[in-house]
C-alpha cells in the first residue's frame, strides 16, 4: 500500500478514467450520462470526486458533497463509494472515507452521512462495524413521471 495516492478528479480525462470502477456501482449509467451528471453536480452542488490509485490504476472512487439541512446541520453527504470488485476488502474504501472525514473536520462540517441500498448487506457491515456509522433512517424515493 506504499504506492497509494488519493487524487481529486476534475478533468474530463480523469473522470473518464474512473468510469470503469464507478460503473460497478452505478450500472445504469453509460459514459456520456455519467460525465454529464458529474460535471453538473460539480458545478451546481460542489460535488467532489476522488480516486484512490495504485500507480496509474484506479482502485476505489468516492463522490461527496457538503450540505446543510435542519436535520443534520452542516454535514458531508457521500453520494458514491465503490472499490473495484477485484480489490475489495483491502481497506481502500476505508482510506477514502477517512479522507472525507478529515476533509469534513477541516472544513467545519460536523458529520458524514450516506445511504446504502437495502440489498448491500456487506456494505452495511462495513459502514457499521468497520467505520462505526450509525443506522439512523431509511431513505425514500419517488420517481416522477
Amino acid at each position: 500500500m506504499d504506492t497509494l495516492i488519493i487524487k481529486e478528479l476534475e478533468s474530463t480525462g480523469d473522470l473518464l478514467a474512473a468510469f470503469p470502477v464507478m460503473k460497478q456501482l452505478r450500472t445504469h449509467l453509460d459514459e456520456i450520462a455519467y460525465l454529464e451528471l458529474v460535471k453538473e453536480a460539480q458545478e451546481k452542488d460542489s460535488y467532489r470526486m476522488l480516486a484512490l490509485q495504485d500507480g496509474n490504476e484506479i482502485i476505489s472512487v468516492i463522490g461527496f458533497k457538503p450540505m446543510i439541512t435542519l436535520y443534520y446541520g452542516r454535514f458531508v453527504w457521500v453520494c458514491d463509494l465503490v472499490t473495484d470488485r477485484n480489490r475489495r476488502s483491502g481497506g481502500y474504501g476505508q482510506k477514502l472515507l477517512d479522507y472525507v472525514h478529515d476533509w469534513a473536520k477541516e472544513n467545519s462540517y460536523t458529520s458524514v452521512a450516506l445511504s446504502s441500498g437495502l440489498q448491500r448487506e456487506d456494505a452495511h457491515r462495513f459502514y457499521e462495524e468497520k467505520m462505526e456509522y450509525d443506522r439512523v433512517s431509511y431513505v425514500f424515493r419517488k420517481v416522477l413521471d
